[in-house]
This record gives structure tokens, sequence and C-alpha cells, in this order.
């Protein structure tokens, strides 16, 4: 009798493929002892290799399943999401893509000495420690920074903008990194971006009314590198430093500086829209309302209530005007972001729809966008005396070009107006993108110097106030008066004095 002879004709014995999780996969020690038993079964020609034989063959094989480049590289960490007190979002691992050695260090950032010991990562190339110890504060201050840089660094790729991103002092013969110190400043309430220093310092302090014990003071100790915000701000500065040098100067307008401080608090706030889990954070949080309350907008939390505030240093959802805000560069700071915080909503608001997409996919997409917008403006912008109006007047012309829908001139228009910065656009021209750049409604007066007592370390630093031409002026001065009163050339320090000791003779002196 024939197989299958007593099956009905019309039964198909043919059997689908199962899924692949279910198909066996051999083990690498057994895929290895394979490919030695084939070696044996077929020896190498005395005479030669043949080519796809042989230990030619098991070198192919090996190569080819050898991870392509750059999937090799890259590194996991794991950070805080905010700071330490957003307990509802806690740490998040994090994937840092590009070569991560120990430190941990790649070209463009590197651990500032002293410091903290070098953190080495672990078997599997990744940096995953003990929150609340100096190896993960070390991690996590990297991975924000590297995160900022990354993040502008695409948006300019994504607009065809191919360039580095360079530090302030890189040259073609000055490639330094920037040197992170996540303890640079013990027992300071403090933490700056210095140029001259080429770094990023953070400060630790134990809050004002802490526990008087020394154990429960020490628990409560601030550290400004555990803040993603603080870390995202001042490292916007760096960035910001590399593309326009002469915006931190203490002499420009209030409005420049206030860029500055606008910029590193909006960089935080994209930085944290630039990981879907914490745009979901958010959508869940406010119900996709942005103007509700969240975390989002307050910036630098812990580090706020330490000082006695309700929450953070600023707050992004606010309605200051430029009029309210006059040469503090802190209020007026604010008065940018609140107006670029309120485009963001508006533009999530228009965009969303829960029937066809994601929201927070959606408030992901936007976000990337805003920010690029606002990148590509700072640098088209005039590289000295810069005012809020020019930056204005880049995005609206930026967003025009990019082919967006005239709704989103119309968001950006209305907001600054609201401001003060322009004028309020009518019905009629809410319609279409203007044609010609907006004239600024409140302006510097002239002369006015920046008011940077509220700000953060960085705009606080002497270099940037030129304080160095204020001693230089003094040590010339006083080269003038000693020229005129005679006393020229070389100093001679005057002979040390001999003191007689009773019962010593002076040396050299000659006995009666």
């Amino acid at each position: 009798m024939e197989p299958g002879a007593l099956l009905p004709d019309e039964l198909d014995t043919s059997r689908d493929q199962p899924p692949v999780r279910f198909i066996p996969t051999p083990s690498a020690p057994y895929q290895q002892q394979h490919r030695l038993a084939r070696l044996l079964e077929q020896p190498v020609d005395p005479g030669g290799e043949q080519p796809g034989t042989g230990a030619a063959q098991l070198e192919d094989e090996l190569q080819a399943e050898a991870p392509p480049l750059p999937h090799a590289f890259g590194a996991r960490v794991l950070m805080w999401k905010q700071d330490p007190s957003v307990g509802e979002i806690g740490t998040r691992r994090a994937y840092l893509p590009g070569p991560v050695l120990a430190g941990p260090r790649d070209a463009r950032i590197a651990p500032g000495t002293p410091g903290i010991d070098p953190v080495e990562p672990n078997a599997f190339g990744d940096f995953v420690t003990q929150p609340d110890t100096p190896q993960f504060d070390a991690v996590h201050t990297f991975a924000v920074v590297r995160q900022t840089l990354t993040m502008y660094q695409r948006a300019l790729l994504a607009a065809g903008l191919d360039m580095p991103l360079p530090w302030q002092w890189n040259t073609s013969m000055d490639t330094r990194p920037l040197m992170v110190h996540p303890y640079g400043l013990p027992n300071v309430m403090n933490a700056f971006y210095s140029r001259s220093q080429a770094c990023l310092k953070f400060g630790d302090f134990i809050p004002p009314g802490a526990a008087a014990a020394a154990a429960d003071a020490e628990t409560a100790r601030v550290y400004t590198c555990r803040s993603f915000d603080i870390v995202a701000h001042e490292t916007a500065h760096a960035v910001l430093d590399g593309l326009k040098p002469q915006w931190l100067q203490a002499d420009a307008p209030p409005q420049t500086g206030g860029l500055h401080e606008a910029f590193g608090d909006l960089t935080a706030i994209f930085l944290a829209l630039s990981q879907l889990d914490q745009c979901e954070a958010v959508v869940a949080q406010t119900k996709a309302h942005l103007h509700d309350k969240t975390y989002l907008a307050d910036i630098a939390e812990q580090f706020g209530m330490a000082l006695g505030g309700g929450t953070g240093l600023r707050n992004a959802d606010n309605d200051l005007t430029l009029s309210q805000a006059g040469t503090q560069v802190h209020a007026i700071s604010q008065v940018f972001t609140g107006a670029m915080y309120d485009v963001l909503a508006d533009m999530f608001a228009y965009e969303r729809n829960p029937v066809l997409d994601d929201c927070a996919a959606v408030l992901h997409r936007v976000a990337a966008y805003l920010r690029g917008l606002l990148l590509r403006a700072l640098i088209a912008a005039p590289d000295r005396a810069a005012t809020y109006v020019d930056v204005l007047n880049e995005m609206l012309r930026i967003v025009q070009d990019d082919g967006k829908p005239p709704i989103y001139a119309a968001f950006i228009h209305n907001q600054f107006a609201r401001r003060e910065v322009v004028e309020h656009p009518g019905e009629a021209a809410m319609a279409q993108p203007p044609a010609a750049p907006l004239a600024p409604k409140v302006c510097d007066k002239p002369g006015a110097r920046q008011d940077r007592r509220a700000c953060c370390g960085t705009m606080n630093l002497p270099e940037y106030h030129r304080v160095n031409r204020v001693l230089d002026s003094e040590s010339a001065a006083l080269a003038r008066w000693c020229a005129a009163n005679g006393r020229l050339g070389e100093c001679l320090l005057p002979s040390a004095a001999v003191v007689p000791v009773a019962g010593v003779e002076p040396a050299g002196a000659e006995r009666a």
C-alpha cells in the first residue's frame, strides 16, 4: 500500500512553517562546534585554500556575524528623568548611540579633573549604576549633556544643515571637549558654564533650614548636577556660546541676555519632549492640555523648592510682557520662554487628532519641529545686539520657507504680540504670514544695561562682565602714578632688616 493511500484526496498534507519564535535557534557553542566539525569533514587543500571553503569560509562566517558599525557602539545609561524631587517619573534607562568610553566621555564631552573617579562600563559596555552615588551623578550629568548636544545636531541635520555645533574655543587647531564637573562647586549654591575654563561646573549645598543633625543635613543635600533641567540649561549656554560668542557678554542689550537665558530654559523643555516616555507622561498628566499644571513648565523643581519656592526656579507657562520685565534678564527671559511655550501649546492643539494619531507622538513631533525652528532662527539672527524681534522675524521667515500652514506663523505672531514684542496683528493679518519684517513694539532703551542679579551662575561669572578690563585699567592708573612720581624702572626690594638677638653677634661683626 502506498503511503497516504487511506487519506482523502482533498486533504492537504502540507504544513505551514511555525512562527519564528517557535523555531529552536542553535546556541553559539553548538554553532562553533558545528563549524569545527565541518572543517574536519572538508579539510583544507594542501595546494592552497579554495574560496568559500575551510578556514577561509569560517573566517567569512565569523566576520558576517560581527555587528555592523555603528551598531557595535553605544551605551545604555541610567539617569533621572527630571530631578529626584519629581518622584512620579523617577529614573529611566536611555541609550546613547556612538562610542562612550570610561569616564564616561566621548570626543566632545569629558569628565573634569580633579573630580569623580572615572566610571567604568560594565561587561555589556553600559553605565548602569546605583542612584544617589557619585558614579550615578557622573553618568547622569554626562548623559544629559550628550543628549542636549545630539538633540540640536539632529535638529540641524533635519533642516539640511550639516554642522557639528562647535564649542566656543574650538578651531582647526583646538578641538578640546567640554569638561564636565558634577561636583565642581562643593558647598556652593550655584552651577555655571565657563568659557575660559571650557567647562560646566555644578554645585551642591544643604538647603537653609535643613535639620541641624549632621546625618539629616547630609541627607537633605541638594546636588544641582542631578537636575535634568539645570544640566540641560547650562549645556544650552555652551551650545549658544559656540554659535554667538558676543551674546553672552554683559554689555549686550538686555534682550540679548534674555535670549541666552530663555534658550537654556527652553532647552530643558525640548530635551524632555525629545523622549517619548516623557511626552506620554505630560499628556497623561495634563490630559493633553499643556496649560494645565505640569512639571514640564517648571524649571529646576528641586533647586527652586530648596530656595523656599513652591515650584521650580522659573515657570515657562506665564503671561509676562516686556513692559513688565524692565531690564532684569531673569524676567525678560521668561517673556520669550512663555511665548514659545504658548506657541508649542497652540501647535500641539492644532495638530492633535486622537482618532488618527497618538497624542504623545504628536507632541514629540511638534516639539521637534519647534526646537529646530528656534535654533535656526537664533543662528540666522544678528551676531551682536540681537533682540526678540530679530529672532521672531527669522522664525516667521523659516516657517514660510518650510511650507508650513499659515496658521503656524499666526500662532507665533500672536503669542509674541501678546508679550508686547510686536504689535498685535489684525484679523486679516492672521490669515497670511507678514510680507515684511515686523517692527518691535517695546525696545530696550538706548544704553540700557542688563540686570543679571537673579540669573543663573553662568550669567553672573566675571568673565562675561569684562571685569579684567576694570582690573587692567586700575593697574594702568597705578603705573602712571608711579611714573609721575619718580618710581621708574624695575622695583628693587629692600634688603632684609637685621634684628638683633640678645647674646648673638651679627655675622661679620669684629670683636673689640
